[in-house]
């Protein structure tokens, strides 16, 4: 029958058929929509953000969380439907809005991302600040059954992950590896840890991304990233920007910050395209982005050299 069709006619039935049939295939995502072409570019919710106070697992800190809404601002209410959870880890001596860029666009894609304000002075603890990553998931989980919370019923439990920057990105890694709750990590520039992020790496089951910047003078990726790469085990892979610097994955650069080679929007533009490609991957359930992730695409991915133990 489609035979006798001219071929516009049938490529358009064809058109049709799929979007009627996509949301049923993907209802158990439905809150992380499949429409990933470009991660780096904004997604499809607006983006709420709320300051708390996260009490769990005996600890309290202040934090921020930012989230899918279906209005933009402050205490807007959370986006319909399940969203995957994150922890997220400031930079060494660097505060929480630094990176309110990175953290909306994640929102924008369907993450709730719960980021700890604590461990910023001169001395932090390394091993606390891990755990205090963990009690930010454990207080996202608890609050996802809490009657009158704002994330109650929201918060998909089984697709929980950990991200840091720096100091944040080690101490991820420290909580991935005492976390079995934890089914992804990824990094900006990890920095060598107390106790050691190195050889927590070692340790991971969860698969491990490892972003880093060419030109970085503060965690150079040889001597870090490099190395936590090298200790874990498949499933990892090591994504190492040209030209990009420690501080290009902040909003914004301090006191002691270095340079690269290019400009910071690029490094950011690249960053929240490989890191929210790989959230939407193992955390999304969007196996559309296998080629972004694993294949053809990321391993030629304009600006990026990409190393993998898939």
């Amino acid at each position: 029958m489609l035979r006798a069709l001219p071929r516009c006619v049938t490529a358009l039935l064809f058109v049709i058929a799929a979007l009627t049939l996509a949301p049923a295939a993907n209802a158990s995502h439905a809150s992380t929509p499949r429409l990933a072409g470009d991660p780096s570019a904004t997604g499809p919710f607006a983006v709420g953000y709320t300051d708390l106070t996260v009490s769990a697992s005996g600890r309290s800190f202040s934090a921020r969380a930012w989230y899918p809404s279906s209005t933009a601002g402050a205490d807007t209410p959370v986006a319909a439907g399940t969203h995957p959870g994150l922890a997220f880890g400031h930079g060494f001596f660097q505060g929480t809005d630094q990176y309110a860029s990175l953290l909306g666009h994640y929102a924008s894609w369907g993450f709730i991302t719960v980021t700890p304000k604590s461990q910023g002075g001169l001395f932090p603890s390394h091993s606390a600040f891990a755990d205090d990553l963990n009690a930010g998931l454990t207080w996202l989980t608890t609050q996802n059954t809490t009657s009158g919370s704002r994330f109650m019923g929201t918060v998909n439990t089984d697709r929980l992950g950990v991200m840091g920057h720096s100091m944040g990105g080690g101490a991820a890694l420290l909580a991935a590896s005492r976390n079995p709750a934890v089914k992804s990590v990824s990094t900006l520039a990890a920095a060598e840890t107390n106790p050691s992020a190195v050889a927590a790496s070692r340790m991971l089951t969860a698969p491990a991304q490892f972003v880093g910047g060419s030109a970085d003078t503060i965690a150079k990726v040889s001597d870090n990233q490099q190395k936590m790469y090298d200790a874990k085990p498949a499933t990892t892979q090591l994504r190492v920007i040209t030209g990009g610097f420690h501080c290009g994955f902040e909003d914004s650069s301090g006191f002691g910050c270095d340079s690269g080679t290019i400009t910071r929007a690029a490094q950011q533009k690249l960053t929240q395209g490989v890191t929210t490609a790989w959230l939407l991957y193992t955390l999304g359930g969007d196996s559309s982005l296998y080629d972004q992730v694993w294949g053809a695409t990321a391993q030629s991915f304009p600006g990026v050299v990409y190393t993998a133990k898939p």
